[in-house]
């Protein structure tokens, strides 16, 4: 049985985040169970390892972050589902690109479910809903291990996206799902994209436990 430990961490500053993800990543070993972490970020531009300055066009006071994941410039903030996978890939997947593929495939799989129809691209990693973007994906691999993850926008202010351009392409327009389908239940959408996840990653058990501190 392979088991996949889900974490509701509510909402967090995005460095200590991201700092506890290289923690853990550090401190696992070959028995360490895989994580998911469920969470939104206040305000906050991250810039990839192959981001570029010149794609953050006007800040205007929100913060920009330099990352270690792969990819260009997002932003997160409020209304946004964030996701952090903290696996093995040796133990399912055996790399990147299965990793990327099951993701997009999870995302597109729950928009499907909410009536939406969406695609991955070849060219730009991501899910899009008639070539607008509506959830980003950016990785970090060591020793084997993942983190770092994806965001979908579900029911946020989306205006802080044209002040960059998106993954580094000018004028990407984005979505998010409250644009797109009715009845948005937020907790419901997380709840449910894990489960696509578990899925498309090839778990066999999802278990929610208490949150509990960061790996600081």
């Amino acid at each position: 049985m392979s088991y996949l430990n889900v974490r509701q961490r509510g909402t967090l500053p995005y460095e200590p985040v991201w700092r506890a993800m290289q923690n853990f990543t550090e401190r696992r070993d070959a028995e360490t169970v895989d994580e998911i972490w469920l969470l939104q970020h206040p305000p906050v531009f991250t810039l990839g390892l192959a981001g570029k300055e010149e794609h953050i066009l006007e800040p205007r006071g929100i913060p920009v972050i330099k990352t270690d994941r792969g990819g260009q410039v997002t932003y997160h903030g409020p209304g946004q589902v964030v996701v952090y996978l903290l696996l093995d890939l040796k133990r399912h997947l055996q790399g990147v690109r299965p990793l990327v593929s099951a993701t997009e495939h999870a995302v597109i799989g729950l928009l499907e479910e909410l009536g939406i129809a969406a695609r991955s691209r070849p060219d730009a990693p991501g899910v899009y809903v008639d070539d607008k973007k509506i959830a980003a994906l950016g990785f970090r691999v060591r020793r084997g291990c993942c983190y770092h993850g994806l965001s979908l926008n579900v029911d946020m202010d989306l205006e802080p996206f044209s002040r960059i351009n998106p993954c580094g392409y000018e004028g990407m327009e984005v979505t998010q799902i409250a644009n797109l389908a009715t009845g948005i239940d937020h907790g419901q959408i997380e709840r449910d994209l894990v489960r696509q996840l578990g899925r498309a990653l090839g778990y066999d058990e999802i278990q929610f436990t208490e949150d509990g501190p960061l790996p600081l």
